[in-house]
């Protein structure tokens, strides 16, 4: 049985997603580097302190759903037999979650402005680095691989996944959002496991 979220819960997810439509509003209308958290508190109607109550950052704004989706991959992969390979597991993981599937439009947008911005990037990388090691124990067991074993396979293949998909994500960017990403990310996979 699922419990309801309670007044304070329902609240603070309104707060929360209010703050972070008022910021994308001035993101997309300004830029990222130009808008300050000063003016996504004045905007919103709420103080510098409340502010940081549920964002660490202005990046966070940007990023925080890239953190979250990191477990629902981690749930997805866990939920695929072990008898399916490392890479393939990881690719229908990324699909059960939406992330090779994208439209353009404002998520064109917003892919621009994470790639053109270096402090975007450096955070998304630092999710990237959280999302290695919620994957990389389940490829661990999926390449029988004991936990105390100093084998880099597991690391190295999530790794190598997780920068296939920031290419391909940079390429269909570029691209103006005409390619297909999970074609892209298909490529990329390719590049990486064909031996030379």
């Amino acid at each position: 049985m699922t419990t309801e979220p309670s007044l304070w819960e329902r609240s603070r997810q309104a707060a929360y997603a209010e703050i972070t439509s008022v910021a994308w509003r001035l993101f997309l209308e300004q830029g990222f580097e130009q808008t300050t958290i000063d003016q996504i508190v004045a905007t919103a109607g709420i103080s510098r302190r409340s502010f940081f109550r549920y964002f660490g950052t202005k990046e966070d704004i940007v990023l925080g759903d890239l953190a979250n989706q990191g477990v629902l991959v981690q749930e997805a992969l866990e939920a695929i037999p072990l008898s399916v390979g490392p890479w393939e597991a990881l690719r229908a993981a990324l699909y059960a979650v939406d992330a090779l599937e994208v439209e353009a439009g404002i998520t064109l947008k917003i892919a621009k402005m994470m790639y053109e911005t270096p402090s975007l990037r450096s955070r998304s990388i630092e999710k990237h680095l959280h999302w290695q090691s919620l994957l990389a124990p389940n490829i661990r067991t999926r390449l029988g691989i004991e936990a105390d074993q100093d084998d880099p396979a597991a690391d190295a293949i999530v790794a190598s996944a997780i920068a296939c998909l920031d290419v391909a994500g940079e390429l269909w960017t570029r691209g103006q959002g005409i390619l297909r990403l999970a074609d892209l990310y298909d490529q990329a996979v390719r590049a990486v496991r064909t031996p030379l």
